[in-house]
C-alpha cells in the first residue's frame, strides 16, 4: 500500500474514526447527500459542520454537513443502535445551530432562515436488523401524546453489505466503506485476529481498487482509526450503555461516569490481551500503552486467572476481585 506522509497517530490521539474521515471529504459527502435526498449536489455545495467532542468521549463517529438548505447529521454504529439517538441528536442539532447562527440575531424580529435538519444512523453491526427503522424522541417522553409539541425522528439504515440496501447502489463511497468493514468481518470469521483482519482488509482494498484515494491520503492512519474504532464499539456496547441505564436508578451522573470508566478499562483489557498473545511481558505492555506498570500487572494477573480465551467481561470481574482489600 502506498504510504502517505501523514503522521501515524496513536490510539490515544485519534479523534475521528474512519467513517467520519472518509465522508468529511466533500466529494464523498456530496454523493452521500445525493443518495439520501435524491438531489444532485456539487462538492462545493457541501459545508462540513461536524462538532468537536460534543457527545462522544473517546472518538468522533458523527458527521454533520449542510447542502441545499439542509443539514444532515449522521452517526455510524458498529455494535448496537442506541435508543437515545433522538435525544443525542437534539442536543447535537442545538449546538450546531449555535455554531451556524449569530446569537445576536435571535433577539431580532426578522425571521432567521435555518437549514432543515435530517438525522441518520448508519448501522453495520453483527446483530440482525431490518433494512430501515425509525427512532423518535417522543418515545422517551414520560407522558405520551399523539401530537407531541417537540418531535425528532432518526432514520436508521442498515448498511451491512449482505443487506444490500439500495443506498449502497446509489452511493459508491458508502458501498466501498461497507465493503471494507465486511471484509474485516469475513477475515475475523475465518479465525483471524481482529488486528490482523483490519490490516489484511486494508491490503484487500488495495488489490481490489476499493477506497483508493482514502487509503492513499491517510495511509496507515486508517488502520489506527479502525483499531480504536472497533475497540471503542466493543467497550461501549458491552458496558457503557449498561452503566448509562443503571445511572437512572442510582443517579444519572454516577451511572454515566461508571459506564465511562468501565468502558475505558474494557478497552485497556482488550489491548493487554492482544499483546500478551504476542508474548509481551507486563512491563513491555506498560511501556507500549503508556500505562502504569501496577495497572497492567493487575490486568495480567486477571488474564492469567481467567485464561487467555476468557471474554473481557470475565477478566474485568476478576480484576475487580484483585482490587478488593
Amino acid at each position: 500500500m502506498k504510504q502517505s506522509k501523514t503522521k501515524v497517530l496513536s490510539n490515544r490521539e485519534v479523534k475521528s474514526d474512519a467513517f467520519t474521515a472518509h465522508f468529511s471529504d466533500p466529494k464523498n459527502a456530496a454523493q452521500l447527500y445525493s443518495a439520501l435526498e435524491g438531489v444532485e449536489v456539487a462538492p462545493e455545495d457541501i459545508h462540513i459542520t461536524t462538532l468537536e467532542g460534543v457527545l462522544f468521549v473517546a472518538r468522533k463517529n458523527d458527521l454533520a454537513f449542510t447542502a441545499k438548505g439542509k443539514v444532515l447529521v449522521i452517526s455510524e454504529h458498529q455494535s448496537t443502535v442506541n435508543r437515545n439517538m433522538p435525544l443525542r441528536s437534539a442536543i447535537y442539532y442545538g449546538r450546531t445551530m449555535e455554531k451556524l447562527i449569530d446569537p445576536k440575531k435571535i433577539y431580532r424580529n426578522k425571521l432567521i432562515d435555518i437549514p432543515t435538519p435530517e438525522f441518520y444512523v448508519f448501522y453495520n453491526g453483527d446483530a440482525p436488523r431490518p433494512p430501515e427503522t425509525i427512532l423518535k424522541l417522543s418515545d422517551s417522553y414520560l407522558e405520551k401524546t399523539d401530537t407531541p409539541m417537540l418531535e425528532l425522528i432518526v432514520r436508521v439504515i442498515n448498511i451491512n453489505l449482505p443487506e444490500n440496501h439500495q443506498i449502497l447502489e446509489k452511493c459508491r463511497p458508502l458501498y466501498e466503506y461497507s465493503w471494507f468493514i465486511q471484509k474485516i468481518k469475513d477475515y475475523i470469521s475465518s479465525g483471524m485476529s481482529r488486528d490482523d483482519a483490519i490490516v489484511q482488509a486494508a491490503k484487500a482494498c488495495e488489490r481490489e481498487g476499493i477506497l483508493t484515494e482514502f487509503m492513499q491520503e491517510h495511509g496507515s492512519e486508517v488502520i489506527n482509526m479502525l483499531f480504536t474504532q472497533f475497540n471503542m464499539e466493543d467497550a461501549l456496547a458491552s458496558n457503557y450503555e449498561e452503566g448509562f441505564e443503571d445511572g437512572f436508578e442510582d443517579g444519572f451522573e454516577d451511572g454515566k461516569e461508571k459506564g465511562r470508566t468501565e468502558g475505558k478499562m474494557l478497552n485497556l483489557i482488550q489491548q493487554v490481551c492482544r499483546k500478551l498473545a504476542k508474548g509481551k511481558t507486563s512491563l513491555e505492555i506498560s511501556e507500549d500503552l503508556e500505562e502504569e506498570p501496577e495497572v497492567i500487572e493487575k490486568i495480567c494477573q486477571a488474564v492469567q486467572q481467567c485464561g487467555p480465551e476468557a471474554d473481557t467481561g470475565k477478566i474485568y470481574a476478576a480484576l475487580q476481585d484483585l482490587k478488593q482489600p
